[in-house]
């Protein structure tokens, strides 16, 4: 194969070319509620051919047949002479990389019959249901997937790459009545199948959690000082504010452009916000992108001012930056696109004691149960919260919405915990008909001042 790509590149007659190949092996198991929904394993393979004429603009042609290289780059060519561009579309230069990265799995789930895995997921639903007689319904899923992605480019880079993933996915339906609450948790790693092992007591704190919302009051609405955990927080900075630093959307609004002016104070001295695909075992780790181009650590606000934002190569040229590493692919059926990779709020110096210890009447929320951005605006649901009294957390809340403007918020931390952990989830991010791309997001707790709360 190493010699057909190559020789298929070596055909190409327009002024850049890129071919990028994946073979994928995936597994997966459901239960919902105590049916088996799903058992499934999967080979996928394809690739695609990227193709750039700077007198036209990209071709693309994707693939399932990947003996026919070359007349799949004659495609992608003739689509590109055929595109037009206002301007001409130009690349920002990059180290060209020849690399091979494997991995080595502590126990290879590839290896591990289906009837194992099954076993597996059915013990985890037992405890879901087993936690109360007041669990009604629940979700437990297994997946795993096993990739191998080769990408090459006229420019001479050589890159071949095994991306294994587990996942883990659990949610608790609780009823009393007319009262329905929920809950859920996912956890995914770059391991084998160890990692799907041992998960029992976060399986019963998911169905303990929906059946104490049960017995949650709704939380009266109004202005609080509020504390994030770690999980919020990071599905904030990564909704609310990494999606606008990603450079295609940028250049394609000048409304968000105006308001991501590099130099702008967003927040308070100790605020520091990153992105770094380049940390080992995080889910949106890689050492290159989709691209070629070697990831690393983006600062994207230090000290409070914005500093930095993600881009691809044609993103990075056109607004006169560096490649950041952030080109990426859900897969081979589509085109890179600027996507954050493992987005975090750096940690801070204040513990979470003493964070509570200042409030009187306050909130702290955790986790996310879903929400919506758009520009400066957002609104997102905590999946549980506790209020906190006299500097104390007190009784667990529910239908707890924390709205508000970005940059006031942002401007309204005033304290950072010295907490920081990695999130796991198992989901992924959304962008342009690209999901699920698997990503990691870090932060530890976070204290905001006058956050408008929606509830009764």
């Amino acid at each position: 194969m190493h010699d057909r790509i190559l020789a298929a590149l070596e055909s190409s007659t327009a002024d850049y070319t890129e071919i990028r190949l994946e073979e994928k092996e995936a597994t997966s198991v459901a239960f919902r509620g105590r049916e088996l929904e799903t058992v499934s394993h999967v080979i996928d393979a394809g690739g695609i051919v990227r193709c750039l004429c700077r007198d036209g603009g990209w071709g693309i042609a994707t693939f399932n047949n990947r003996d026919a290289l070359v007349e799949k780059v004659a495609q992608a060519v003739q689509c590109a002479r055929a595109a037009r561009s206002d301007t001409p579309i130009e690349l920002a230069p990059i180290p060209i990389a020849q690399d091979r990265l494997t991995v080595t799995l502590e126990r290879d789930f590839r290896g591990v019959p289906l009837a194992e895995k099954k076993a597996l997921v059915e013990g985890y639903n037992a405890l879901l249901f087993g936690a109360s007689d007041r669990i009604v319904d629940t979700t437990c899923r297994y997946n795993d997937s096993f990739s191998r992605v080769t990408f090459a480019s006229s420019e001479g880079a050589f890159i071949e790459e095994e991306r294994p993933m587990v996942v883990l996915l659990f949610v608790a339906t609780a009823r009393d009545g007319d009262n329905v609450q929920q809950a859920h948790e996912s956890y995914s790693r770059l391991a084998g199948y160890e990692m799907a092992q041992g998960l029992e007591t976060l399986a019963e704190t998911v169905a303990q959690r929906a059946t104490a919302l049960l017995r949650a009051e709704s939380v009266v609405g109004g202005r609080y000082p509020v504390i994030i955990n770690p999980q919020l927080a990071g599905v904030f900075i990564h909704e609310a504010f990494g999606h606008l630093s990603e450079a295609d959307f940028l250049y394609e609004n000048p409304a968000a452009r105006e308001m991501m002016t590099l130099g702008r104070r967003f927040g308070p001295d100790f605020l520091t916000v990153f992105d770094d695909g380049s940390l080992p075992g995080l889910r949106g780790t890689h050492k290159y992108d989709d691209e070629g181009t070697p990831t690393r650590r983006n600062d994207l606000i230090r000290n409070g001012i914005l500093v930095g934002r993600l881009h691809s190569r044609e993103t990075a040229a056109k607004m006169g930056e560096t490649p950041t590493g952030n080109a990426r692919a859900v897969n081979y059926r589509h085109a890179p696109i600027v996507r954050m990779t493992n987005t975090a709020i750096a940690p801070g110096t204040t513990s979470l004691a003493d964070m509570l210890r200042d409030i009187e009447l306050g909130i702290y929320a955790c986790d996310a149960y879903g929400g919506t951005t758009e520009l400066e605006s957002f609104s997102f649901s905590s999946g549980y919260a506790y209020m906190i009294r006299h500097g104390q957390l007190a009784e667990m809340v529910k239908d707890v919405i924390l709205a508000g403007n970005l940059f006031t918020t942002l401007q309204n931390i005033d304290a950072i915990g010295d907490d920081f952990q990695w999130s796991h989830p198992g989901g992924g991010c959304g962008k342009n008909g690209q999901a699920p791309l698997p990503v990691g997001m870090g932060a530890p707790h976070v204290r905001i001042q006058n956050v408008v709360i929606g509830g009764k």
